[in-house]
């Protein structure tokens, strides 16, 4: 008897979570950046997600509970996905810097490039790049197929036949000043249109 759609997706599943399992591990026991005893700081959300959102460094909330996107960002993102009509479960959020440093230059390129694997695992529709140093970094990865990203806020670009990307503002950033706010939400709320016209199958 032939598989099911649902046992198929349900297979895939399990696959990508065995693989972000799988990811975690090596990143637990990597010894390229000078953390010391602290714990690096995973990426979260949905294994299949088709929105992956990437900023280039955590901030000391994210660092304290090893998870992207804890505290103010990941509370701004929720209120936003909210207004935009995005599913919070049809998102996953990383960063390149995974190893809490007290600069970033101290950590390791093979550590950065992690990103790689995180994507090539989740298979998202569109990457949220927030920031120019992520910009940069995500550029200079050299992603299979992609084209060059450029500074280019609020526009829907090309990034590899097969997902999309979106250039916006750092969140962390964006925060604490009005008119960066604003110049973020100017850029991101093009999610929302992105969202809503994407196939809901």
């Amino acid at each position: 008897m032939p598989a099911t759609d649902d046992q198929i997706r349900e297979k895939y599943l399990e696959r990508a979570i065995r693989e972000l399992n799988q990811l975690t591990r090596d990143i637990q026991g990597c010894e390229h950046c000078p953390r010391g005893n602290l714990m690096p700081v995973l990426g979260s959300g949905h294994p299949q997600a088709d929105i992956f959102m990437l900023k280039f460094a955590p901030r000391p909330s994210e660092i304290e509970e090893g998870v992207a996107f804890y505290g103010r960002a990941g509370s701004a993102l929720m209120k936003s996905f909210k207004r935009l009509g995005v599913d919070p479960l049809a998102v996953y959020g990383t960063v390149f810097v995974k190893c809490p440093v007290s600069d970033t230059d101290l950590s390791a390129p093979e550590c950065r490039a992690r990103v790689l694997n995180e994507v090539a695992v989740v298979q998202p529709r569109l990457v949220v790049v927030m920031g120019e140093e992520a910009r940069e970094e995500l550029n200079a990865l050299g992603v299979p197929l992609a084209a060059e990203l450029a500074q280019d806020p609020g526009e829907i670009q090309k990034l590899t036949p097969s997902c999309d990307a979106l250039v916006v503002p750092d969140i962390d950033a964006s925060l604490d000043d009005e008119r960066s706010k604003r110049a973020f939400w100017s850029a991101f709320r093009t999610l929302g249109d992105w969202y809503a016209d994407f196939p809901p199958y």
